[in-house]
């Protein structure tokens, strides 16, 4: 009874080289527009409500193009693109791309510039996940951080360790421990 959508992470920088986007799976080999055309048949067949790393980190261009296209359909999440990195995240604001931040906080290196790069954000109008790193230990500050700052949280699923400790500590906050 209720609506399910969908969030998508290409990692597009993993599978881009020379402007060229390249898919194994299917032998697609194309630039940023045909790689943007690709998400947008997807939008529009699939309830997809987020695009996290649509485009390689450098392709600023190429996100400019996608932000046109779907970001007032879809969140566009930047991580690669801005690396919780606040000289980034202008960057993306002065260009106009993506209209979301992936925040991790022990991707940029302190709490003070994570809150940096989250208050340019909220100014900036965009939106925000705060998220933990692959192969994080059991630490579930982030969750308590997420919580604060009121956005939406991204662990991955509940198949580790260092994820459940996460989990569970929403749960507790949730039930006002």
């Amino acid at each position: 009874g209720r609506d399910v959508k969908f969030g998508l992470d290409p990692a597009a920088s993993e599978w881009y080289s020379r402007g060229r986007y390249r898919l194994k799976v299917d032998g697609m080999v194309g630039d940023a527009e045909a790689m943007v055309e690709r998400l947008a048949r997807w939008v529009a067949r699939y309830p997809i409500a987020t695009i996290e790393d649509g485009l390689a980190e450098d392709d600023w261009d190429g996100w400019a193009v996608l932000t046109r296209r779907l970001g007032k359909t879809v969140t566009l999440i930047g991580d690669d693109l801005f690396v919780t990195n606040p000289l980034r995240l202008r960057e993306g604001v002065r260009r106009n791309v993506a209209n979301a931040i992936l925040i991790k906080p022990n991707q940029i290196g302190t709490v003070s510039e994570t809150a940096e790069t989250m208050e340019l954000a909220r100014t900036s109008g965009y939106g925000m996940a705060v998220s933990h790193r692959s192969g994080e230990t059991n630490d579930d500050f982030i969750a308590d951080l997420a919580y604060a700052a009121g956005h939406w949280f991204k662990a991955g699923a509940c198949a580790h360790g260092e994820r459940i400790a996460k989990y569970n500590r929403l749960l507790a906050i949730e039930a006002g421990w």
